[in-house]
């Protein structure tokens, strides 16, 4: 009786979380096989350790932290990491973007900047800014401090938008003639300090 009320309480805690997971798993894995054994592997190693798993507490930082580590084990054991296949069809099923991208650039190209980043930046600005995970979660997730999550989501976010630019700037997108722009005496009334 013991067993069966664990798993109803692993049911309850632990299975309204396997979406996020997979997201988080494929962005690891990079393919939708691995990242389907990694979701398996670390729900399996919940269930086994749930319990020592807090109730009411934060179980997706807790699941997040076991999948982290999981993830970590199957690296070490000599897997590679894969690249995620460029089609529209792969990009698709790793990230859901609920927020469009400026026109010209491409889904593609953001998941491309992403995974550009080294990889301290890259997990903080998917489990910030794709997962809408707190900094809180983050920082248990990850077992680092709250202050570390915060330089390293600030840091990320400013590599990230400066690897957009780029891409914007290749596309001409956000580009304004130098001759459109007022200069600083047309802003003070037209007056100029150049002698003629």
């Amino acid at each position: 009786m013991e067993r069966a009320s664990e798993w109803a309480a692993f049911e309850a805690e632990a299975l309204p979380h396997m979406n996020e997971m997979f997201r988080v798993a494929m962005w690891l894995a990079g393919d939708r096989p691995t990242a389907e054994d990694l979701v398996q592997e670390s729900l399996t190693q919940a269930l086994q350790s749930f319990h020592r798993f807090e109730r009411r507490t934060n179980c997706r930082a807790w699941l997040v932290t076991i999948m982290y580590h999981m993830n970590s084990k199957r690296l070490r054991r000599g897997a590679k990491l894969r690249l995620v296949n460029d089609s529209e069809e792969r990009i698709a099923e790793t990230v859901a973007f609920t927020t469009p991208t400026p026109q010209g650039i491409t889904e593609e190209e953001v998941l491309h900047a992403l995974r550009s980043l080294p990889s301290q930046f890259q997990e903080i600005v998917l489990l910030a800014d794709i997962e809408d995970m707190a900094y809180k979660e983050i920082a248990e997730a990850l077992s680092i401090p709250v202050g570390t999550v915060m330089s390293r989501l600030s840091r990320g976010r400013k590599l990230l938008r400066a690897k957009l630019v780029t891409f914007a700037n290749a596309y001409g997108i956000g580009q304004q003639e130098e001759t459109t722009a007022p200069s600083m005496s047309e802003k003070q009334g037209g007056k100029s300090n150049a002698v003629s």
